[in-house]
């Protein structure tokens, strides 16, 4: 017998964010980092993590190397360590601090990792543990520039419906640690980077805004991201980049640079990890399942508006159509919400008054934007039943607000911090 749509639904979701569990990808590739530990001679080994995955990866580490350890750092996002913290046995240092947007606490977090990162030798292997969250987590303004700076730009790309590929490439050039140049600062120390992916083709130089990858950006890729989102930089920033562009402040490391001689990055988890276990979910509930892409990317509307397509086209059920990746929002309104509620409630008008399809879109994270929630769901009746309440779902779309459509009308899906981040999931259920 299989269950509620909504519940199925939700179900297969909880499952994906299972699958994508960044302690057991560490522990997968923990042997890989002892070999390197042993082969290549070093003496110590130190470790840090940063991302809203840092205290499970941070976790898994522990477990592994035990007493090889000689120093650690976890850094995450406020409220995300609770529960971790005390379980961490050889960490100096715990941190927590503002995300998306970077906050003074993520800058004494920086300072930290880069003091850790300078004491290291030859001698010395770091392993570092990247995640999502990582880019606001380490808020080291370059040099001329303020945090405040920083706070304005990352706002404004945020906003404008920037992917994260285009959003990193300014983040990398605004940073000391960011773009590659975290290994240049461990540099003659060893290197190896277990990465869970948070970006559409699991780049690991987007990651975090590859702290310990090669760049291929540059800061005339920088600027051209501000002028086509119409993005009027601070004086300050704006100074950088064109120093930047004439040569006169040195460049992200490359992918030639010898300080990434003994450095090795790693993708340990990805979104693909979430879309199988939410596969495995669904055959155990007796849907039969379709794994659309792993790489959902672009205008939340033009993506909901995909999906909707392939729901009418399925003819088999009952059955479920699963997707993951990250879609962006142009945000002209003043409302709350976040990408998941948004592709929710466009869904919602997609199918309106549609029998038998269930769609659910949420964050691997917890989180989705301003708010509690991680996402929402929807069927073929939910703006219906919301006007027949009074509320217009299409004044809240023009208004940006989603979340507090969910809120008023119901569908929000609550999952508190999951300790991993592999983009969002979308969950189809079609009876």
């Amino acid at each position: 017998m299989i269950a509620e749509p909504d519940i199925s639904a939700q179900e297969i979701f909880r499952a994906a964010v299972r699958a994508a569990d960044p302690f057991a990808g560490t522990i997968k590739y923990s042997s890989l980092v002892l070999d390197a530990f042993n082969s290549g001679g070093y003496k110590n080994m130190s470790y840090m993590a940063f991302g809203k995955a840092a205290p499970r990866m941070a976790q898994a580490i522990e477990v592994t190397a035990g007493a090889m350890l000689r120093q650690g750092l976890v850094i995450t996002s406020y409220g995300n360590a609770t529960g971790y913290e005390s379980r961490l046995q050889n960490p100096a240092c715990v941190m927590e601090a503002g995300h998306p947007v970077p906050d003074k606490a993520g800058a004494e977090a920086a300072t930290n990792a880069i003091e850790l990162a300078r004491s290291l030798g030859s001698d010395d292997l770091l392993v570092c543990l990247i995640s999502g969250g990582g880019s606001a987590l380490l808020a080291s303004p370059a040099e001329g520039i303020t945090l405040r700076d920083k706070q304005g730009v990352t706002q404004s790309l945020l906003l404008s419906g920037a992917d994260i590929k285009e959003v990193n490439t300014v983040r990398k050039h605004l940073s000391r640690i960011k773009g590659g140049r975290l290994a240049a600062l461990a540099h003659p120390a060893g290197v190896i980077s277990l990465i869970v992916s948070d970006v559409v083709g699991d780049a690991v130089d987007s990651v975090a805004s590859g702290p310990t990858s090669p760049d291929s950006s540059t800061y005339a890729d920088a600027e051209a991201v501000m002028k086509k989102y119409l993005i009027t930089p601070p004086a300050r920033v704006k100074a950088l980049i064109e120093a930047g562009i004439q040569g006169q402040v040195p460049e992200t490391p490359k992918p030639m640079d010898p300080v990434f001689e003994h450095v090795e990055n790693i993708i340990s988890t990805r979104n693909r990890s979430a879309l199988d276990g939410a596969f495995n979910r669904s055959l155990e509930l007796g849907l039969m399942p379709d794994i659309l892409t792993a790489e959902l990317a672009g205008d939340v509307g033009e993506a909901a508006q995909w999906l909707a397509e392939r729901s009418r086209e399925k003819k088999s059920r009952p059955s479920c159509l699963i997707s993951g990746g990250e879609t962006t929002v142009h945000v002209t309104g003043s409302g709350t919400g976040g990408r998941n509620t948004e592709l929710a409630l466009r869904f919602a008008l997609e199918v309106e008054g549609t029998k038998g399809i269930t769609f659910l879109s949420a964050g691997t994270d917890g989180t989705d934007g301003m708010g509690e929630a991680a996402g929402a769901i929807v069927d073929g009746k939910t703006a219906r039943r919301a006007r027949r309440k009074g509320i217009d779902p299409e004044k809240y779309l023009k208004d940006n607000d989603s979340y507090n459509f969910f809120k008023k009308a119901g569908g929000l899906v609550v999952t508190g911090p999951t300790g991993t981040n592999v983009m969002d999931v979308q969950v189809i259920v079609l009876t």
